[in-house]
């Protein structure tokens, strides 16, 4: 329901004003909660979620500026998780139609300390332990998943972190989705050239720092002898040690690419004018890195 209202604007002459009115449907009660941290101040953007007790999802979303978030449930128990970066996690339970529970809920989220960060110096990937995945629309329905089974790559961790570098190098001919004739189609002229453009490399020396754990990586990946600027999202794992002793760093990354800005644009038509092949492809890696000696 929209409720129109009368009213002066900052130069005194008559203005109109519509106020937003939410009316629940019969039997909905209002979950309301605002996530705040330790000093009272509002936590943007948190992602929440409302699942039923058995975990199946009833509601998701993300707090508004001010931290809080509302919505309209059915009576009854629910579990609520609550996660932001640079925060703990909250987990809890929320009773919904209870009277000595009516309001608007104050969720306070306590802050954690981002990761360590590498030693400065020089570190590899451990390619037994990494992975360089994509996934690609197949005639608009499900996802064809593949990887790259051979790479290499070498990182070098500066003093100040913004100032690291990597380069990343992979075999165009490893790639592998389970099904050969596919995987050849894919290493041929149509696709990766794999002949005429042995490898996919990505090269980097610029590291942003976002927010806690976040950070981008910027580079140029040179792929079927093109290359464009590409930024990964890159979220920071940490520090660890090896069965040997060795210390080791972990990252995720992921990037969204238009295939056809590296000049892949082979595509089949089919009936009622379906692509065959989607021209977004995904692409997602999880690294370890080894200190080298």
């Amino acid at each position: 329901m929209f409720v129109r209202r009368r009213g002066k604007d900052t130069a005194g002459s008559s203005a109109s004003h519509t106020v937003a009115t939410l009316t629940l449907p019969h039997a909905a009660h209002l979950l309301s909660c605002r996530v705040l941290d330790t000093v009272h101040q509002p936590v943007r953007r948190a992602a929440f979620e409302v699942t039923d007790p058995i975990g199946r999802p009833v509601v998701s979303g993300e707090t508004d500026p001010y931290g809080g978030f509302a919505a309209a449930v059915p009576e009854g128990e629910y579990r609520l998780t609550v996660t932001a970066e640079g925060f703990a996690p909250f987990h809890g339970a929320a009773i919904v139609g209870d009277a000595a529970q009516s309001g608007t809920a104050e969720i306070i989220l306590d802050a954690v300390e981002p990761p360590l960060l590498p030693q400065p110096g020089h570190w590899e990937l451990d390619p037994a332990h990494s992975s360089i995945a994509f996934t690609a629309r197949h005639i608009g329905l499900a996802r064809i998943r593949g990887r790259f089974n051979t790479f290499a790559g070498a990182v070098r961790i500066a003093d100040r972190m913004e100032e690291s570098s990597m380069h990343v190098i992979i075999d165009a001919a490893s790639i592998d989705t389970g099904l050969k004739m596919r995987d050849d189609h894919l290493r041929s002229a149509d696709f990766l050239d794999a002949a005429h453009y042995p490898t996919v490399e990505f090269y980097s020396e610029r590291f942003i720092h976002r927010s806690g754990s976040r950070w981008a990586v910027a580079g140029a990946l040179t792929l079927h002898g093109t290359s464009r600027s590409v930024t990964l999202d890159t979220e920071y794992l940490g520090l660890g040690t090896g069965l040997e002793g060795e210390p080791r760093a972990a990252c995720r990354a992921s990037a969204e690419l238009n295939r056809e800005d590296f000049a892949l644009k082979w595509q089949s038509v089919l009936a009622n004018g379906i692509m065959a092949i989607g021209s977004s492809v995904d692409v997602t890696l999880d690294v370890q890195i080894l200190r080298k000696a």
